[in-house]
């Protein structure tokens, strides 16, 4: 878990630090109230997260495109997923599907111990370790692979988050999943999908079904 005291970069106009309070307040209007996963979104620079030509549009809660048919999430939904990671209490593993930006990577790695995430598109993920090396964020592993198969040699997670939205929930992931842990989800397709909290019992998995939601789709191989 890492705090970096140089991510509070205060750049101009839309990246400053009066416009990231803006979103901080939106937020927490919104329903966000963990306070300390709405902190970390607070000092996390996302301007650093997207093309420059859209760093204007960093601090609007909207997703927005970076490439290669991805998105960074909307600030929301980042905030939203992370808390119901978390809600149960701190995590020590936790394996992340789709590193795309790398900006939901660096959120988690300021919160839980270890990050473990997958990405497809091999240029996205070194565009995200330097993002990351950048702001110091030193907890976090890489694998460029197939997000659908996991991480199967480092697991078991307390807690996995995915960040495209799958057909349905990937059995690796289930498998993958320590007793006790949360996986948070998309599942679905085109403008039909919902988030899903499933979490490890003694005796299965209970699934609960959240919000209407929007998501790139999960898809199967690497990508060079």
């Amino acid at each position: 878990m890492r705090g970096q005291d140089d991510m509070q970069r205060s750049g101009i106009g839309m990246t400053s630090q009066r416009t990231r309070e803006r979103l901080i307040q939106r937020l927490y209007e919104e329903g966000l109230s963990n306070a300390r996963v709405l902190e970390v979104i607070r000092r996390t620079p996302r301007h650093l997260f997207v093309d420059e030509a859209l760093a204007h549009r960093a601090y609007e809660d909207t997703a927005l495109p970076i490439g290669h048919n991805q998105t960074i999430s909307q600030p929301y939904m980042v905030g939203r997923m992370t808390e119901l990671l978390l809600s149960a209490g701190p995590l020590d593993k936790v394996l992340e599907i789709g590193t795309g930006s790398g900006y939901q990577t660096a959120v988690l790695a300021q919160l839980v111990e270890r990050v473990f995430s997958v990405e497809r598109i091999q240029v996205l993920q070194d565009r995200a370790k330097e993002r990351l090396a950048e702001l110091k964020l030193r907890n976090v592993v890489f694998r460029w692979g197939d997000g659908w198969e996991g991480w199967n040699a480092l697991g078991p997670y307390n807690g996995i988050i995915v960040t495209a939205a799958a057909a349905q929930v990937p059995q690796a992931l289930l498998d993958q999943l320590a007793p006790g842990g949360r996986l948070v989800i998309p599942v679905g397709s085109g403008d039909v999908q919902q988030l899903l909290l499933i979490i490890r019992e003694a005796d299965g998995f209970s699934r609960h079904v959240l919000d209407a939601v929007r998501f790139v789709p999960l898809l199967n191989g690497p990508l060079a």
